[in-house]
């Protein structure tokens, strides 16, 4: 049997059926994850802010106009929570070079300690671009969603979010550069997801 559509199951849990919001939950909890972690760089307060946009959507499932969209209407209100996140100035910075390192049997100790660097390098660029220019990259590059995915999910045409990218390109490699790290546009850089 096919999976039920978004609207279908939108419909069921406002008719009654509440155990059907658990399908929406499965179906994007991973998705918004990654997004949230990208964005905010915090594994913990991105769980939490998940959590808080599938809350917030359930609790508020009647107002959304058009359940069709239910995968827009809920990734706005992560992507929301996340820019608040950002703006606030209380918010307190963890160093990432701080988390424990995922070990690799097949590096050596000094490759592991280069490669952190260079992830706490990434991120500090990463942090200094603007918060849309910085989130069409990582959607684009790291999440591999598609230009008119991105249009839809974020409010904006798809030549304005291949500017964003290009323009968060540009700084990262100048960033880098400067920090020489490397000498290589961003472009020609490997970036993994993960």
């Amino acid at each position: 049997m096919p999976p039920l559509d978004d609207d279908v199951l939108v419909s069921k849990v406002l008719d009654g059926d509440t155990e059907q919001f658990s399908e929406l939950v499965r179906r994007y909890q991973v998705r918004l994850y990654r997004y949230a972690v990208s964005m905010v760089g915090d594994h913990d307060i991105a769980s939490d802010m998940v959590q808080d946009a599938f809350v917030r959507a359930y609790t508020n499932l009647g107002a959304c106009r058009d359940p069709s969209r239910f995968q827009v209407w809920l990734f706005r209100t992560l992507r929301n929570r996340c820019f608040d996140y950002l703006k606030d100035p209380r918010r307190r910075h963890v160093a990432l070079e701080e988390a424990p390192p995922v070990p690799d049997t097949a590096e050596s100790p000094a490759e592991r300690v280069e490669r952190a660097g260079l992830r706490a390098e990434l991120r500090t660029a990463l942090d200094r671009l603007p918060d849309v220019q910085r989130e069409a990259f990582l959607m684009h590059y790291v999440e591999g969603v598609p230009y008119d995915e991105m249009a839809g999910l974020v409010g904006a045409s798809v030549s304005a979010l291949k500017m964003r990218v290009l323009r968060a390109r540009e700084a990262l490699s100048a960033e880098l550069r400067k920090r020489e790290v490397t000498d290589q546009p961003v472009s020609r850089l490997s970036i993994r997801r993960g």
